[in-house]
């Protein structure tokens, strides 16, 4: 198309639209009527225009190499070996291992293309030995090694071991392994599956990274994973990726002078999921994992609709993997580079994500940083009252769960159906800080159905 067909018309500024909606309003205010105000306090407008936007940035350079991630919780090693080998034939580009405890490296990774198919290892535990054992394969492999003391500190309440033997520990692993792509990780999805807001995620990862870069040496900031979670508002969650590369990108260049790029990992959340009407879950981890994609993450994970309340089983995995690869395959989603780039309305929103996070993460730093915050309680105490808004907005019924607190399917019975407990369970135990509890949305409205079922 010539572009002299444009010359045929005049540029309309963002001032004269509005003025032009505000006449066909006929009366109406602008602002009660079409500006909508999200948890984080950003008001969402009915048009965006290149005015808007402040400044033209690439957040990455080439946001066409995510890699279909299968997540494989190893319970028996020979069967976890057996998932990864028949995910990879299906489809699977990289394998992420969740281990609760050391095990065999060789028999889990039996018969895999390591040279072809990165390994992510998401370790519940701290171990020296483990590490060793598996650099034996890391030299001409793809590794990631996922070790996040602090995280396990705000999940479980307690250190691994303790302060100072948990770092003196990590700090051994770093200075031996050099051949792992990663050996730090950042859980930034804890926080989300909590109920914090977009903004809370992004300052709460970032200030969780500082207290590693603080404390290693500035020649070690070597690449950081980050484990985000995504939610099914859909602009936002592209938005808040690209405001995190923003705002590490400058964090690590107060460190160090190099382009330390994060590799993020992604995972539909936990939060937004139900056990009634449950195929909808695909719906939502559909368009969970399209806002991954388009945000820039390197490594995506999808989730069964049904692993809530099943255990893992063939049909589920299989399912959540073809929706991957359809994205990919059949919807394209791995051809355009940059695809929301001269998107004003995302590019505004990443602005605007970015900014206020990084108001708070200096927030953080002025009160005495991120750990410090976590033994005060701060950082439990604002999760709890961002989750608490969002479950006012879901039990009024602003916030919807079709099947759930919409359109409920009466008739629908799973008492017989839950081959594991799918609500928050607390074990009272000794823990040195509050921990940062997960909890899904819709648990109180689905035991009240339960208890009320035949």
């Amino acid at each position: 198309m010539s572009k002299a067909l444009f010359n045929d018309f005049n540029e309309v500024s963002a001032k004269k639209w509005k003025q032009k909606i505000q006449s066909d309003l006929k009366g109406a205010d602008y602002n009660d009527t079409l500006i909508t105000r999200t948890l984080e306090g950003i008001d969402i407008k009915p048009f965006y225009h290149a005015d808007d936007t402040k400044t033209e940035y690439a957040t990455r350079s080439d946001a066409t190499q995510w890699r279909i991630c299968q997540t494989i919780e190893v319970e028996d090693v020979k069967t976890a070996n057996q998932f990864a080998l028949d995910s990879i034939s299906r489809g699977a580009e990289s394998i992420k291992f969740v281990l609760n405890t050391p095990v065999n490296t060789n028999l889990l990774l039996k018969q895999i293309d390591l040279k072809n198919i990165p390994i992510c290892f998401q370790t519940n535990f701290i171990s020296e030995n483990f590490v060793t054992e598996l650099s034996q394969f890391a030299s001409d492999s793809k590794f990631y090694l996922e070790h996040d003391i602090i995280g396990n500190l705000a999940k479980s309440g307690n250190w691994f071991t303790d302060l100072k033997t948990d770092y003196t520990t990590l700090d051994y692993i770093i200075k031996q392994n050099s051949k792992f792509k990663s050996l730090l990780s950042i859980d930034a999805s804890l926080y989300q599956n909590a109920g914090a807001n977009s903004i809370q995620q992004l300052a709460y990862a970032l200030a969780h990274a500082n207290e590693y870069l603080n404390h290693f040496d500035k020649n070690n900031v070597g690449p950081y994973a980050f484990q985000f979670s995504v939610g099914t508002n859909y602009f936002i969650e592209i938005a808040k990726l690209k405001a995190f590369r923003l705002l590490w990108s400058s964090l690590t260049k107060v460190y160090t002078e190099k382009d330390i790029q994060p590799i993020i990992f992604t995972r539909p959340t936990l939060r937004n999921k139900t056990i009634y009407d449950y195929n909808t879950n695909m719906l939502r981890t559909t368009t969970e994992c399209m806002s991954a994609i388009l945000g820039g993450s390197d490594y995506v994970s999808n989730s069964p609709y049904d692993y809530i309340f099943h255990n893992s089983n063939e049909f589920g995995e299989r399912i959540s993997r073809n929706q991957l690869l359809v994205l990919k395959n059949e919807s394209y989603f791995d051809k355009v580079s940059n695809p929301t780039e001269g998107a004003y309305y995302i590019e505004t929103l990443t602005q605007q994500l970015a900014e206020k996070a990084l108001d708070l993460f200096k927030s953080i730093e002025d009160n005495g940083g991120f750990l410090h915050q976590l033994k005060e309680g701060t950082i439990q105490r604002k999760i709890k009252a961002s989750a608490a808004k969002e479950q006012e907005r879901f039990d009024n019924g602003k916030d919807i769960l079709l099947g759930t607190n919409k359109h409920p399917n009466t008739k629908d019975q799973m008492r017989h159906n839950l081959e594991k407990l799918p609500f928050l369970k607390q074990n009272k135990r000794k823990t040195l800080i509050e921990p940062i509890i997960q909890r899904r949305l819709a648990e109180g409205l689905e035991q009240e159905r339960l208890n009320a079922e035949n």
